[in-house]
């Protein structure tokens, strides 16, 4: 079925994109909970916590970084919590915020699975890639990403989707 306003070239470039990041993913996931028992959700948010200043953000703004509504953050920050990879503590800009903050043995169960993830990657990504199809991938997709965040504020209209 030909798709309003998307060329047949475009049109299986994002149905590419959207296989091969399902398929991946998939495979990450796979791989983590298989060798080092921890989800893919919860080395996002790891990975998210040790890139952050200070180890540690906003609920809210964790909850976008993993695209993850804040109830689902919430209960998955509550087993984490649980498991001591997290901890919440009150901001204390304004004490209405709550941080979520990666502890010493979140830290460390990071640094465990992380061999795992990279291989991961380069097997099911990075090898199969040459370095100058990596940088095209890189700026095209850094500039979708831009583009989305951009107008991720603006309300949604079906005319301009169509």
């Amino acid at each position: 079925m030909a798709e309003p306003g998307l060329d047949p070239t475009s049109m299986a470039a994002w149905r590419a994109f959207l296989e091969a990041h399902r398929r991946t993913t998939a495979r990450l996931a796979r791989e983590l909970q298989a060798d080092e028992d921890l989800p893919l959700t919860w080395f996002d948010v790891l990975v998210q916590l040790s890139e952050a200043p200070s180890g540690s953000l906003r609920m809210q703004e964790l909850a976008d970084r993993v695209l993850l509504s804040q109830s689902g953050l919430t209960r998955l920050v509550d087993r984490m919590e649980a498991e001591g990879l997290v901890e919440r503590r009150r901001c204390a800009e304004d004490g209405r915020g709550t941080l979520a903050v990666l502890t010493g043995t979140g830290l460390a169960r990071l640094r465990r699975a992380w061999p795992t993830h990279a291989a991961g990657v380069r097997a099911a990504f990075a090898d199969l890639l040459t370095e100058q199809e990596a940088e095209v991938l890189a700026r095209a997709l850094g500039r979708v990403a831009e583009a989305s965040t951009a107008s991720s504020d603006a309300p949604y209209d079906p005319e301009r989707a169509a």
